[in-house]
């Protein structure tokens, strides 16, 4: 459990994880595995962040290279023409925070400038300049782990041991960013489910997801539509959802704080209901709430 405040501060806008959230993702790119494609026009991104907003997301992801495996990079520019405009689209008619989902420090910069207020790297903000970047913007952040790159990282990932593994590399990068000058209360934490793990690998980080507790910040989870769904259901990418719901209800009742998710209303309702039992207010639910 965090022992630290649980109300942050993104560019003026509250994100509340006093309560666990859902982080609503709109990928602005022609080839993310899910959804790939379907934002890349403004008014529709914008239609979408209005719908999530709507569904009872706490925050709006706004990514623009993909990061499936096997994607290639995309360029900078190309990144900044992707993100920006939706950024400040969204911004302007939307009243949550605005997480950008980039390991750029370039990208991380501007899309602040027009109005996201949270930092989500893949890459644990280790490329050059990424950690003095995010130190000068004073932004929450989420550091998540991952082996290899996105285009290599499916090719026979190993550990010997993924749970100790990924806790050390997520304690060397949170006291790499608190060296840096980032404060404790801003630093989330992500075990990077996908992202060079084999579907082993991610089982196994899942049922032992508490031990990561021990650092004592907040988890976010991605797991909406991944293969690992797949692999285990034999589902096609649309067909995940259950499972999605399954795997976030265990790690809400390990300590995780922020669900990120494609399907934001099944997964807030998700999140009411295990609050409700959580705080024994079943009998209230089931008095005010009509019989079927």
């Amino acid at each position: 459990m965090s022992q630290h405040p649980l109300i942050l501060n993104c560019g003026g806008r509250q994100l509340n994880l006093t309560t666990p959230q859902v982080m609503g993702i709109i990928n602005v790119t022609p080839d993310s595995f899910s959804d790939g494609g379907q934002y890349q026009q403004l008014e529709s991104a914008r239609r979408h962040a209005a719908a999530m907003a709507e569904a009872g997301a706490a925050m709006i992801d706004i990514g623009g290279e993909s990061t499936r495996p096997g994607a290639a990079a995309v360029s900078l520019q190309e990144e900044l023409d992707r993100t920006l405009p939706v950024i400040e689209a969204i911004h302007a008619s939307c009243d949550l925070p605005i997480s950008i989902d980039s390991s750029k420090p370039a990208v991380m910069r501007a899309a602040a400038q027009a109005g996201a207020g949270f930092i989500n790297d893949i890459n644990a903000l280790q490329a050059e300049g990424a950690l003095t970047t995010a130190a000068q913007l004073q932004l929450p952040v989420c550091l998540m782990h991952k082996q290899g790159t996105p285009h290599t990282m499916q090719q026979g990932p190993h550990y010997d041991n993924v749970v100790s593994e990924v806790q050390q590399f997520l304690a060397a990068r949170l006291q790499a960013a608190l060296d840096a000058g980032l404060l404790r209360q801003q630093i989330l934490l992500d075990p990077g489910f996908g992202f060079g793990k084999s579907v082993k690998h991610n089982l196994t980080l899942m049922q032992q997801l508490a031990t990561l507790n021990e650092l004592g910040q907040p988890l976010l989870i991605g797991i909406s539509r991944k293969s690992m769904l797949g692999a285990v259901l034999d589902r096609p990418v649309n067909e995940r959802l259950y499972g999605a719901i399954t795997l976030t209800t265990w790690a809400l009742l390990q300590g995780a704080k922020l669900i990120r998710s494609h399907d934001v209303a099944a997964t807030v309702d998700c999140l009411k209901m295990l609050r409700a039992l959580q705080e024994n207010r079943c009998d209230t639910v089931i008095a005010t709430t009509p019989s079927s």
